[in-house]
């Protein structure tokens, strides 16, 4: 319709708060896509690495920063247990729409063009992973304690008749959740339950997270995963990164 977007626009600039941007830490980005950017039959001396996308949370990346890449490549070894080796390279570029950036800050989305094979980074297989300065980046994750709050009733769902249907009910012991963490969708297995709204979560796949990070928790109801709850990460048990 086009009406009155200068009073949208007024409000965003005048009424908005702008979030407070840290510069001075180390960066953190979190990827939330990735890609090969070369055409099939690309000739080799013209291939380009994988491109990663995503947004930086605080510091700054510049092109030709060493980076890595956490989880990265995760394995399992003989016992079952993670092995996660973290990639490292270089960027190369740095893209925001169709600019090129000498610098990329916080705020927007970034693509970072690295010299990653681009076998890894094609149809989003990065995503979820985090990037920043080689051995600055927080742990991996493989079992984390969440201090959570269920929501009272399910979001969405029609209620017929009785309603108890739209109610959450308690999470169980041994029960299989949907863990969100970033931009990263995990699947946990619940360990164990404190009485203080504490429960140990085993996960799926390893996470690159962090002490305080948020979580989002949902649950498989009639085939489809439902949001019951949120959190936050108290402490966890952490995998080393092989180099």
């Amino acid at each position: 319709l086009k009406y009155n977007l200068d009073v949208v626009c007024e409000y965003l600039c005048t009424q908005v708060p702008i979030p407070p941007r840290d510069f001075l830490s180390n960066p953190l980005m979190i990827i939330i896509r990735s890609f090969d950017v070369n055409k099939p039959g690309e000739e080799v001396k013209n291939l380009r690495g994988g491109v990663a996308g995503g947004s930086i949370l605080k510091g700054v990346l510049k092109v030709n920063d060493e980076i890595e890449i956490r989880p990265g490549i995760v394995n399992k070894d003989s016992d079952g247990n993670f092995v996660c080796k973290p990639i490292r390279s270089r960027i190369i570029e740095l893209m925001a729409e169709q600019n090129h950036l000498q610098l990329a800050v916080p705020g927007g989305l970034i693509g970072v063009g690295t010299k990653i094979d681009p076998t890894q980074t094609r149809g989003d297989r990065l995503v979820g992973h985090v990037l920043g300065h080689p051995g600055k980046l927080p742990s991996i994750y493989i079992e984390i304690e969440v201090k959570y709050y269920l929501l009272r009733r399910l979001l969405g769902v029609k209620t017929e008749g009785d309603s108890k249907a739209g109610k959450v009910s308690k999470l169980k012991k041994g029960e299989i959740l949907m863990v969100n963490i970033g931009s990263t969708a995990a699947g946990g297995r619940i360990l164990g339950i404190k009485d203080n709204d504490s429960a140990k979560i085993a996960l799926t796949n390893p996470v690159c997270t962090q002490e305080n990070d948020k979580v989002a928790l949902s649950r498989r109801i009639d085939k489809h995963w439902r949001l019951i709850g949120w959190g936050s990460i108290i402490k966890g048990t952490t995998v080393k990164p092989v180099s």
